[in-house]
């Protein structure tokens, strides 16, 4: 897996219709959520974009959003394996890369996600715990889990 991270005035054209493409394929059609996918947080300067590419196609993604935008600590969302990365064990090293990505940028002494329900053991496995009651968004299950990070020298 190669990884590429980029604000976005640092992504290219077909970097960012990959991962427009790749987002709404899975977040509004495969998962029948019509909702705007763009809300306006992947412009601001204060958002990294982490592109993971296999044999030159976009296989996984993550944005990492400064503090303020989404939650008040730094924070992860988007998480996303494209349907051919499945089942290879991708998520893992995406969301390892992800919070090594929110430690080089930001040094954040705390990272929140709004994790989709089902997935709560897969983010616990990163040290991430439940700070929410269970919420539905667009329809989905979901919670909200802090990770307490050690803040870089």
């Amino acid at each position: 897996m190669k990884w590429q991270a980029y604000t976005f005035s640092q992504l290219n054209t077909e970097q960012l219709h990959a991962l427009i493409k790749l987002r709404i394929d899975v977040f509004v059609v495969e998962q029948n959520c019509p909702y705007p996918e763009l809300d306006g947080n992947d412009t601001r300067e204060e958002v990294v974009h982490l592109l993971g590419y296999q044999a030159g196609k976009l296989t996984a993604y993550l944005r990492v959003l400064g503090a303020g935008i989404t939650y008040e600590t730094v924070s992860i969302g988007r998480v996303i394996i494209a349907p051919h990365g499945r089942g290879k064990q991708l998520g893992k090293p995406l969301m390892e890369q992800g919070i090594a990505v929110a430690r080089s940028h930001f040094n954040p002494a705390v990272i929140t996600i709004g994790a989709q329900h089902a997935l709560i053991d897969f983010y616990r496995q990163f040290g991430f715990e439940a700070c929410s009651e269970p919420y539905l968004e667009d329809d989905i299950p979901h919670i909200d889990m802090r990770l307490t990070l050690k803040k870089l020298e």
